[in-house]
């Protein structure tokens, strides 16, 4: 690493646009992609309103309009900061408040839209540039060019854009899982420094500044989301490790900073073992199902996304060859930052790796099946395939033979055109595979919008909640809805050119279909749900005229 500590000129000015790019990938289009259905969600808990009660209000069989789902997407003076952390105490105690609450006081400042929620993601995630630079001199001890590479590859990866703009936490536990990391190994490079009496008199100071950092990132990091509990862990598995299982003078001080993070957590711990139960039932706010899709397939195309992302479907062949082109990569890559570090380094990142994301896979390989909505709490995952990679590029641009360097720095040059080209693609996009159960809402938005007079019809059940709130955000101010609560023949008025059905289940639909004497047509059909439309039936003397 010692012929890295400089970086040509060529490299930073090449860098530095690498990152203004990703800057303005990250705040243009901000309201391009449909808003989704967990992002409704987001907006419900920030006014401050339940589940419960939206659905009270708005699915009582009555027709209403756009306007009214208003209320439960922004926040009101009916509610306040108060009422935002009881619907989650309520509700979903798996959901720490803190992005909620930082949210809400965001939205009364910059007011209530798609591009301004979003933007406070895209902001917090230019945080993740400095605490990343941080993190990696922490780790390899190198001023600029190793943490520059990983600062630049960050900047235009495909995963950080997604995260960077959708309104939900997943970004901000990213910027506390990082500072915490960085304040740890700060701290024990401080306590296993070699000094004179003197000079660790002087150092107490820093010492306990950085177990605090570390304390207080820590209870960050867990009122943001609770699978930081993993990522503490990996943390303890790598202290414990280091010191040999001997309770030296790092275990006691990583004991004690931990101790206090989580006594920090406690106010909100105890609200989650009051509701045990129900949180080992549901641990989400949409009904999991788990997915037909191949386990390993998804898996390898889930990790080349970190680097190059078209929202290919699993079904192209192209994703294959994509998809062995960067493992391989990130297979050499760890095989030689395990070979070329000290086990301080590289057991760092592979802690870092491995133990957040086994509980993510063993889920999967037991049940056979994919549970989609999983993906974000990869973010440990996906920051430790990044440093690796960037550690890889960073060196073998720098070592051996001309013909050594070209070639690994064509490799690099082909790195950033897969996240340049992936970041453009995304730009431009409607929808992207993070929506999930959203993901074909813009295309039914429109469909709904080119009648004269639509009127939508479904119910609360399932996955229908969120994504009728998601379509209030695309459909015009000319569109009704007619939501019921449960499969009851809903009484539709006169007035409608036409009637759609919003993922009804076919005893139902054909129920509505007998009383009003119309028959379906299925419009748009998907992984997740289907619209259909009511079409009326001719009558006996229509088919004699005609």
């Amino acid at each position: 690493m010692r012929h890295i500590t400089l970086i040509p000129s060529w490299l930073r000015i090449l860098l530095i646009l690498l990152l203004v790019m990703g800057i303005l990938f990250r705040f243009c289009n901000l309201d391009g992609k449909i808003y989704s259905h967990d992002e409704t969600y987001t907006s419900l808990r920030i006014s401050g309103y339940t589940v419960d009660e939206a659905k009270q209000q708005i699915f009582n069989g009555g027709v209403i309009n756009q306007e009214s789902f208003t209320k439960f997407q922004s926040p009101n003076l009916d509610k306040d900061v108060n009422d935002t952390i009881m619907s989650l105490v309520k509700e979903v105690p798996q959901y720490p408040p803190l992005y909620y609450v930082i949210a809400r006081f965001w939205l009364e400042i910059f007011g209530n839209s798609v591009t301004a929620i979003r933007s406070l993601s895209a902001l917090i995630s230019l945080l993740i540039f400095p605490c990343i630079y941080w993190l990696c001199r922490e780790l390899f001890n190198v001023p600029l060019s190793m943490p520059g590479v990983v600062i630049a590859l960050m900047a235009i990866s495909p995963i950080q854009l997604i995260y960077a703009q959708e309104a939900r936490e997943y970004i901000l536990w990213l910027v506390t899982i990082i500072l915490s990391s960085a304040a740890l190994l700060r701290a024990i490079r401080l306590e296993s420094k070699d000094k004179s009496e003197s000079e660790k008199i002087q150092q107490i100071p820093d010492n306990f500044t950085t177990w605090v950092i570390y304390t207080v990132t820590l209870a960050l990091s867990l009122y943001t989301c609770l699978w930081s509990v993993f990522v503490a862990a990996a943390h303890g598995i790598y202290v414990i490790i280091i010191a040999q299982f001997r309770l030296t003078k790092i275990v006691r001080g990583y004991l004690l900073a931990s101790v206090l993070g989580y006594l920090a957590f406690i106010p909100w711990l105890a609200i989650l073992i009051a509701d045990f139960f129900q949180f080992l039932i549901s641990a989400d706010e949409t009904t999991r199902q788990v997915s037909q899709i191949p386990l390993i397939p998804f898996w390898f195309m889930q990790i080349s996304r970190i680097f190059f992302d078209l929202d290919l479907s699993l079904k192209n062949p192209i994703r294959y060859l994509i998809s062995i082109i960067f493992l391989t990569l990130i297979g050499y890559a760890i095989y030689f930052l395990c070979r070329t570090t000290n086990y301080k380094v590289w057991l760092f990142i592979m802690a870092l790796i491995i133990v957040p994301a086994v509980p993510i896979i063993l889920p999967d390989l037991m049940s056979g099946g994919i549970r989609s909505d999983y993906e974000p709490y990869l973010m440990p995952f996906y920051l430790g395939i990044q440093i690796t990679v960037a550690y890889l590029l960073a060196t073998q641009i720098y070592n051996g033979s001309l013909s050594h360097r070209l070639t690994w720095l064509i490799i690099l040059l082909l790195v950033i055109i897969c996240g340049m080209v992936s970041c453009r693609v995304n730009y431009q996009a409607e929808t992207w595979w993070s929506k999930r159960v959203s993901y074909s809402n813009a295309q039914v938005a429109k469909i709904i919008n080119q009648a004269e007079s639509p009127l939508l019809i479904s119910n609360s059940v399932g996955i229908n909640y969120g994504n009728v709130f998601s379509l209030s955000y695309r459909v015009l101010p000319k569109v009704r809805f007619l939501l019921l609560q449960d499969q009851k023949i809903p009484n539709i008025p006169n007035g409608f050119s036409d009637i759609y059905l919003l993922n009804t289940t076919e005893e139902w639909r054909r129920k509505i279909a007998t009383k009003y004497q119309y028959k379906t047509e299925i419009i748009d059909n998907n992984n997740y749900y289907s619209l259909w439309k009511l079409v009326k039936l001719r009558t006996q003397r229509q088919r004699v005229t005609t």
